[in-house]
């Protein structure tokens, strides 16, 4: 108990640095661009036309709403997170005290072995799994607080009266928009980032080498960054069916098209090449080929 409410407080530290950062890159996400493109240098010092970066558009939202506006939706993120780290936290200590196991020989698995790697591994997306599924509701209220940006609206004012209007407009369903592409992100994310760790620290590396353990250690923050370049596109859709065609300006044309699956959401943004939108808040280049519509502040 006095590790998961050590996680707790160190998780909302955390959590309230890093709002405006995942306050900026929901913006992004959705498509919104209120700021022109200004003509800038690229690494190679040749001259291009580049996106607001962070900063930029920090600066915007503080112009607009104050400090305190960069840090809208936090509330329900900080519910989210506290929720999500005691679901975790039981769900995992019960995997391990019923000795939960995929693969199985009947003997004692050895530690760093595949097998070991597989049962963590399990345990983990099951524990994970729960706390998504769990904690998705207050991740549908956070991201729709945020678009409000947008068409400045205020919809959605705070958590219970959020809860109150997706039920009312949408059902139980509401509550959960975007869960399937989120869901199968994690899942996919954990996989690879633990599966990888495991050949690389098993093939490539000799233990016989001096700090292991800390090459280690940098092996498995690399798989992980890896991971999650990889899954980008399922963050992103997540994050886009749960806005969509939920009465904000944000998520309803003809500033967004309405998406009757997250499958026909993917299409749309593997099409136009935009997989990878709001994946980087610094050195935005341009999308070619694209216009910059300051009536709607988007690019077409």
């Amino acid at each position: 108990m006095a590790d998961t409410c050590g996680q707790i407080v160190l998780g909302s530290g955390l959590t309230v640095l890093s709002h405006p950062l995942m306050y900026i890159k929901v913006l992004v996400q959705v498509g919104h661009e209120p700021l022109p493109p200004t003509l800038g240098r690229n690494v190679f010092g040749r001259q291009v036309y580049q996106l607001p970066g962070l900063f930029a558009y920090a600066k915007h939202i503080i112009k607009i709403d104050g400090k305190l506006g960069l840090f809208n939706g936090l509330v329900p993120r900080l519910c989210a997170g506290t929720v999500g780290t005691i679901v975790h936290s039981k769900v995992l200590q019960k995997c391990q005290e019923s000795n939960f196991e995929v693969m199985c020989s009947g003997q004692k698995v050895e530690e760093g072995s595949l097998e070991h790697v597989v049962n963590e591994t399990t345990r983990e997306v099951i524990a994970r799994s729960c706390a998504t599924i769990l904690t998705h509701p207050f991740h549908v209220i956070t991201l729709r607080c945020m678009v409000q940006f947008i068409g400045r609206e205020a919809k959605y004012s705070g958590v219970f009266d959020s809860i109150v209007t997706i039920y009312r407009e949408e059902g139980i369903l509401g509550f959960f928009a975007g869960l399937i592409p989120r869901l199968l992100g994690d899942i996919i994310s954990l996989w690879i980032c633990n599966i990888l760790a495991h050949l690389i620290n098993t093939y490539a590396i000799d233990d016989s080498m001096s700090h292991t353990g800390e090459i280690k250690n940098c092996s498995q923050a690399m798989t992980g960054f890896f991971a999650s370049m990889l899954t980008y596109p399922f963050v992103l859709v997540s994050n886009l069916m749960a806005v969509n065609n939920c009465g904000l300006a944000g998520g309803l044309p003809p500033y967004a098209a309405v998406y009757p699956t997250w499958v026909d959401c993917w299409r749309h943004l593997s099409r136009e090449c935009n997989m990878s939108r709001g994946n980087s808040l610094f050195f935005r280049k341009l999308p070619v080929g694209k216009t910059y519509a300051s009536a709607q502040k988007r690019f077409y």
